[in-house]
């Protein structure tokens, strides 16, 4: 999930691209957003990099490249295309070309037939419960995890999901979708679900959802160095950030994941 500024900032840079070859100023891209200032362009990019939207090109001037779009971005790209075509591109040949196509998997799908054992077995292992016995405890998920948006903001668009309560503990909970691959040498993956218990305190070294400048919220590992705190990445592609400790929040830390295969 991108912020309206995150998205407009992407538009205009993979435009720039593909017209010029080359990506826009700092300049160009505060005048196209209409900023005050290059401090907020540079913490959109960031934001951007964070999630695998962006990837910076070092030691090289003014080289940004778009990694991927958002998919309503990718559907707009695609019917532009479509519409572009010569009419009889669109019309029943085309249908018919690639029905045929698809022909060998359709066979292959429906020739698949797994054989499946079935019956309850758990009582034939000691200490194994069915997944039914374990009460489940339901969350707020507030989805992807996102820059330009405190965990309070997302209140009004939340969803419920279920989460075993062995995993939890005592205190509040919320659960995170986690975008971009920032922490993949923590095992934390993109659109994996973290578990976060709220608070505002964290030991030295433990993951948090960490809140900067009011306005950017973050999954990353706390380490304080004296004055300040900085905001260790798990994968060594993307830089720590330090900020001065009074810019920074803890608001919960994280203690499960779930992920779906």
């Amino acid at each position: 999930m991108l912020t309206r500024k995150q998205h407009e900032l992407l538009t205009f840079i993979d435009r720039h691209l593909k017209q010029t070859g080359f990506s826009p100023s700092f300049e160009e891209m505060k005048e196209a957003l209409q900023l005050k200032s290059k401090s907020g362009i540079h913490r959109l990019i960031s934001a951007l990099e964070e999630r695998g939207f962006l990837r910076r090109r070092h030691h090289r001037a003014r080289a940004l490249e778009v990694t991927r779009l958002p998919e309503d971005a990718v559907e707009a790209v695609a019917a532009k295309e479509q519409a572009a075509r010569p009419e009889a591109a669109r019309g029943p040949v085309a249908v018919t070309q690639a029905a045929q196509s698809l022909a060998p998997l359709t066979v292959a799908a429906s020739s698949f037939a797994p054989n499946v054992i079935r019956g309850d077995f758990t009582g034939r292992f000691p200490g194994v419960r069915a997944a039914s016995d374990a009460a489940a405890v339901q969350l707020p998920l507030y989805g992807r995890i996102a820059a330009g948006l405190p965990i309070e903001a997302l209140n009004e668009t939340v969803t419920q999901i279920d989460v075993p309560s062995t995993l939890l503990g005592g205190g509040d909970h919320y659960a995170l979708e986690v975008a971009g691959d920032s922490m993949v040498d923590a095992g934390i993956l993109d659109g994996d679900t973290v578990i976060i218990r709220k608070g505002e305190t964290a030991e030295n070294g433990q993951i948090v959802v960490a809140l900067v400048d009011e306005n950017e919220v973050t999954l990353k590992r706390l380490r304080r160095r004296g004055n300040s705190i900085a905001l260790e990445p798990a994968n060594p592609r993307h830089e720590t950030r330090i900020f001065p400790a009074d810019r920074v929040k803890v608001q919960g830390r994280l203690i499960a994941l779930l992920r779906r295969y």
